[in-house]
């Protein structure tokens, strides 16, 4: 099935599959919904009442490394394994993605590249996510039967993740370009974090592309060639090193997938992000417009 090894597959497609009943243990879609606690959003309840037919709760948080002071921290290799193997994912599964959000898709591409990044490339993201599958007119139901528990192995591909020394070494040696995906008026320091323990801005050198900015106004992904635009007007140069960091690690990985369709296979993650930084960085590593 060439749909295993495109990063994304359209309502149609998922819907077709829904209907000739091919979601089972070849084929499963995952509901990876994640809200910032002041939307007041519960997920998980939200997925009992509906979904996508077929499809299970993937809980990022649940799912993380639950040692850490940061929140949804990339997992250990077992861990994931063990979790992504009793929501009846095997090494041979094609998994689709998608998330609820009003922006057609949030926190759905993070779970794209932590599929990736423990060595499952057979993942796609639904385009446009549950806002476009209910504008398509597409079923949902609130039925769910827990599927067959499966055995997954998972390797890691450790480069793909990049610390807080990691980042800030590559603001002296500048081997790495940044691209940091919140709001421009987080990122510039003028409009709030959502996080009340943080205040916003940029560390040096980093490049804003905001997430938002890669889909359209259904919340489907852009075309290549005005993805390509995009990194051309921004400064980003997709033959060189890419990292990506966001608010704590979810909206970066829409930069590592618009830069996966151009064909940049290796974009990594600052997975604590500007939640970590601003808490761990010195004043001058903190660049703001803001008071």
């Amino acid at each position: 099935m060439a749909a295993q090894t495109r990063a994304i597959v359209s309502g149609k497609w998922l819907a077709d599959a829904v209907k000739t009943n091919l979601v089972g243990p070849k084929l499963r879609v995952l509901d990876s919904s994640w809200y910032l606690g002041k939307l007041k959003r519960n997920p998980r309840a939200e997925f009992e009442r509906s979904h996508i037919p077929g499809s299970s709760f993937f809980d990022i948080d649940e799912c993380s490394d639950n040692t850490s002071a940061f929140g949804h921290m990339v997992p250990s290799p077992g861990h994931f394994a063990d979790y992504v193997g009793d929501l009846g994912i095997g090494n041979d599964t094609h998994v689709v993605v998608y998330d609820t959000s009003n922006f057609g898709s949030f926190c759905a591409p993070r779970v794209w590249w932590m599929f990736r990044l423990f060595g499952h490339n057979a993942v796609s993201v639904l385009d446009g996510g549950m806002k476009t599958w209910l504008a398509e007119g597409y079923p949902l139901t609130s039925d769910y039967s827990k599927p067959q528990r499966a055995d997954f192995k998972a390797t890691v591909n450790q480069s793909w993740v990049k610390t807080y020394e990691d980042v800030l070494e590559n603001i002296a040696t500048k081997r790495a370009q940044v691209v940091d995906a919140r709001s421009a008026g987080r990122f510039r320091g003028t409009e709030p974090e959502p996080r009340d323990d943080t205040l916003p801005g940029h560390f040096p050198g980093a490049i804003n592309m905001p997430f938002t900015s890669f889909m359209d106004a259904s919340g489907k992904e852009l075309g290549t060639e005005d993805l390509s635009r995009l990194f051309k007007e921004a400064g980003v140069d997709l033959t060189r090193p890419l990292w990506v960091s966001c608010g704590s690690g979810v909206t970066a990985c829409h930069v590592v997938l618009a830069a996966h369709l151009l064909g940049h296979q290796g974009a990594c993650v600052y997975d604590g992000s500007w939640s970590e930084w601003f808490k761990r960085a010195s004043p001058e590593m903190v660049i703001s417009e803001g008071k």
